[in-house]
């Protein structure tokens, strides 16, 4: 090799080098790029998908009828998505920001749904946003009923994180003072309609352990850092140009971008993490680019992990090496086992009397909530842990059974304006526990378009969570039926791992590297300069919605991080 060429594998080098480099833009990744550029370190952000600029969302002020299909995905769509098409959230409104089955089709051993976003800011822009802290008995429930690994730290250890990321991110709730489910930095809560108010008193009157309050939700009640408050016109899915929900778009990634250290390549799929044998620590990440397939290395002194649970797990395990042969940080066969989700899609319905005179105020894109009462204190089931439940109070339309009569004139126009009856229903959210036999693994017989191996799922709900489901409709009927409300039914519409898209723990904190994957600050403990700080990190999941923890987690592993580096330790 020449002088001239040496010269330019070392240029080449420098400009592909970085403090640090977060792998993934969503919540969790979000979150790194923010704090890490903040405290000063230059970071290079790595994303699949492709871009999307705040306020730039095409279809956020689209009326139904100005859809070509009315909202519903053609044939063709469906064939080339054939998991992400099984459910609700791909639709016409948001088809361009979901990626395409067929570029990686993945293999199911047992069904997995499986939501893989294609964009710059992931799931942020998508999710439902509910924002709930995990309680002090989530950390402990594993150690004290003898499931799984413990924990490696406890509430208290991410309660000012859970503080300082509340703060930024806007979180709008009520006050419960509750330990079951802890307060929040709280902006003023969004209100409940006439039913839901009557329901919850109901509730309030005919029990001590329960309680139906607003859904604390990162939707903005009152402007925030430049962001526009909800205009309650509940399009939250197709990007909201106020920036009145959190996302990485309108939030953490301008704040990053605002210190002038980030670079953002979307478009940018990360194959691996280097390791070097000799340093005992990891280099950079190999990319391939999506559009041209080229593979180009990146260096940085911390990497930062965030691809969402089942993306991380992939990274993970296609990181081999002599040091590795298995995958980064996967000595023990861990990374890909214990996947969770919650186990939902149950509950009940009915029909509330005597409000016909009343109805709601814009589209509030929120519902009610109930946190967990059962395995709680005194309170003992035929099972472990615990549900809360989500769902609210609306009014129907008389039009909708309009469509089919021969109905005309003046008459019949006015008739089918009038709202229909008010009906109310609650759908429970269930915590699953980790199991090691529940995992997700690299299929290298199945590649895909670019080249690399796929991903196998082998997950299910098991007995516990059967169990639980029970209760889950029998709770939810008891109470609607004790606030009066008529014609209660009880229903199960299945579910599925991946349903929730709160997929979560396969490569766990632990307190000891025999039995998890990364230790108390989310450092894989094998790689110290690698940190995973999404859903993968999650030793046990709650039943609560899971991403506040996720930026509660990435938010200290940052400082920790930095601390570290200063310090000379990474």
């Amino acid at each position: 090799m020449s002088e001239k060429d040496v010269n330019l594998n070392l240029r080449g080098r420098e400009e592909n080098t970085y403090d640090a480099i977060v792998i993934g833009s969503g919540v969790s990744g979000g979150w790194a790029a923010k704090e890490l550029t903040e405290k000063g370190l230059k970071v290079l952000m790595l994303e699949r998908g492709h871009d999307l600029k705040h306020p730039n969302y095409e279809t956020a002020f689209k009326h139904p009828w100005e859809f070509k299909y009315r909202g519903r995905i053609t044939q063709q769509q469906r064939e080339a998505h054939p998991f992400l098409s099984r459910d609700y959230p791909y639709g016409e409104a948001n088809a361009k920001y979901w990626f395409d089955d067929m570029d990686a089709p993945y293999s199911e051993k047992k069904r997995f749904d499986w939501y893989r976003p294609n964009i710059v800011g992931g799931k942020s822009v998508m999710w439902g946003r509910q924002s709930y802290r995990l309680s002090p008995m989530d950390f402990e429930a594993n150690l004290k009923e003898g499931i799984a690994v413990d924990w490696p730290i406890r509430y208290k250890d991410l309660e000012p994180w859970y503080s300082y990321v509340e703060k930024f991110a806007g979180i709008s709730g009520e006050k419960l003072g509750l330990e079951v489910l802890p307060d929040s930095e709280f902006q003023p809560p969004m209100e409940l309609n006439c039913v839901e108010k009557h329901v919850a008193k109901r509730i309030k009157e005919n029990y001590n352990n329960r309680v139906l309050t607003i859904g604390r939700v990162a939707n903005l009640t009152q402007p925030l850092n430049g962001r526009g408050s909800c205009q309650y016109r509940n399009l939250c899915s197709r990007g909201c140009p106020y920036g009145a929900f959190f996302c990485t778009q309108s939030s953490t990634l301008p704040a990053a971008v605002k210190t002038g250290n980030l670079t953002l390549r979307p478009r940018a799929i990360v194959n691996s993490i280097i390791f070097d044998e000799q340093k005992n620590k990891a280099t950079g990440v190999r990319v391939i680019d999506a559009d041209e397939n080229k593979t180009t290395e990146y260096f940085a002194k911390v990497i930062f992990v965030c691809a969402s649970t089942v993306g991380s797990t992939f990274v993970l395990l296609n990181s081999m090496s002599n040091r590795f042969p298995n995958g980064l940080g996967n000595n023990n066969d861990i990374v890909g086992r214990y996947l969770m989700d919650h186990h939902f899609r149950c509950g009940a319905s009915g029909t509330a009397e005597g409000f016909d005179d009343q109805y709601t105020f814009g589209r509030r894109a929120n519902g009610i909530y109930i946190p967990r009462f059962r395995n709680v204190g005194a309170d003992r089931r035929d099972y472990f842990r615990g549900f809360g439940y989500q769902g609210g109070a609306s009014r129907g339309a008389k039009w909708q059974g309009a469509v089919a009569e021969l109905g005309f004139g003046a008459d019949f126009k006015e008739r089918i304006t009038e709202p229909g009856g008010w009906s109310m229903g609650m759908v429970a959210f269930g915590e699953t526990l980790p199991y090691h036999d529940n995992r997700v693994y690299l299929n290298k017989e199945k590649l895909d378009k670019w080249g690399q191996p796929t991903l196998t799922f082998d997950c299910e709900f098991k007995e516990n969570e059967k169990l639980m489901r029970k209760d889950m409709m029998a709770d939810a009927a008891e109470m609607l039926e004790a606030a009066g409300i008529k014609n209660v039914n009880t229903w199960d519409a299945g579910s599925f791992p991946g349903m929730g898209i709160h997929e979560m723990g396969t490569a766990r904190m632990g307190r000891d590297p025999k039995t998890s994957v990364l230790n108390a600050f989310n450092q894989v403990w094998d790689c110290k300069n690698v940190f995973v700080t999404d859903g993968a990190a999650m030793t046990s999941i709650s039943c609560v919605n899971p991403s506040l923890t996720f930026m509660a987690l990435t938010a200290r592993a940052a400082d920790f991080a930095v601390n570290e580096l200063k310090r000379g330790n990474l």
